[in-house]
């Protein structure tokens, strides 16, 4: 059976994120007031071949923390799509 996987990736509380403080800095210029602490990440989308709901998530899971993500300084949070 074939599931619908999300990981998003995002990085640890703590750790730098040079892309969302550059993407705040320039909120006001855009004309967008009132926005903090901005942190950017990563939107992953695909399907996985598993014989259950758990096995997929399983699956997904180690690929997200084997290829999509760094484990030491990124979470990765993987989900079955509805």
């Amino acid at each position: 059976m074939n599931y619908s996987v999300i990981v998003e990736v995002t990085l640890r509380p703590g750790i730098a994120d040079p892309e969302g403080a550059t993407i705040e800095r320039a909120l006001p210029a855009l004309g967008f007031s009132g926005v903090r602490a901005v942190r950017a990440g990563k939107l992953f989308r695909f399907d996985i071949e598993a014989l259950d709901a758990e096995s997929a998530l399983a699956s997904a899971q180690s690929l997200s923390d084997r290829l999509l993500s760094n484990p030491v300084i990124e979470d990765a949070a993987v989900r079955l799509e509805e």
